[in-house]
């Protein structure tokens, strides 16, 4: 149970930068997507290739999604319930954790490291949650993506696209673990969401120590300035 509270934070904030990518001016727009690899308990078997599974976890939540969206929009425990059920074990835990907070984790403490997960869990859900209601499958395409046996890494790429026909991509990173492939980063259009946040966190803690991020979140404020790329468009 501890593994799986360091990842909610990882997940809510992969689903955010989807949702960023759905943006035109502000507006959301009806996007498809979802989540990545390889399970934690669950998830992708040894011969599954990484595109597979992203492809398979994007589906499992987009069906749940549109089963249950009336639910889902009078009742965010039952969207963040749906999220954790069907897209939490399909990422790497700690080791995203870990990035994200890079050598702070190690002079963390435990409860830090707990206070920090709930917080940015709380605060990316307050900001973005109702956005997760806009997900469409017709928007989301995933490239193939063929990796040998003895490949420890993959990336899958996939395609967003917008009511303007224009697209997006988000890619996602993933590793070989004695779980099946699991993903530990998103990178849209180029940003890596684990380094963003990592840069913006870092710089915080640095010139006032990790409770003053914790306190932050806390308040509600958005954890870091995810990228935009549809500002500028119409």
């Amino acid at each position: 149970m501890r593994r799986f509270f360091l990842l909610r934070p990882l997940w809510m904030g992969a689903l955010v930068l989807i949702v960023g990518a759905s943006f035109v001016g502000g507006a959301p727009m009806a996007a498809g997507a979802a989540q990545d690899a390889g399970g934690a308990a669950a998830g992708g078997g040894a011969d599954e290739q990484p595109s597979q599974v992203v492809e398979n976890v994007a589906q499992r939540f987009l069906k749940d999604l549109d089963a249950h969206r009336a639910q889902f929009g009078q009742d965010p425990k039952a969207l963040r319930a749906a999220v954790d059920r069907d897209v939490l074990p399909y990422f790497d835990i700690e080791y995203s954790a870990r990035l994200v907070l890079g050598r702070y984790w190690r002079t963390a403490t435990p409860q830090q490291r707990k206070e920090f997960v709930d917080a940015f869990e709380n605060s990316m859900f307050a900001n973005y949650g109702n956005a997760l209601l806009g997900f469409r499958t017709d928007r989301l395409r995933v490239i193939p993506t063929k990796v040998g046996a003895e490949d420890k890494n993959a990336l899958v790429r996939t395609e967003i696209r917008r009511d303007d026909g224009s697209s997006v991509k988000v890619n996602f990173a993933l590793r070989r673990t004695s779980n099946g492939w699991k993903a530990w980063d998103v990178i849209l259009e180029g940003i890596s969401y684990v380094k963003s946040f990592r840069d913006d966190f870092g710089a915080q803690i640095e010139a006032q120590g990790l409770d003053a991020v914790i306190q932050r979140l806390k308040r509600g404020e958005k954890p870091a300035q995810l990228p935009n790329p549809g500002a500028g468009k119409s």
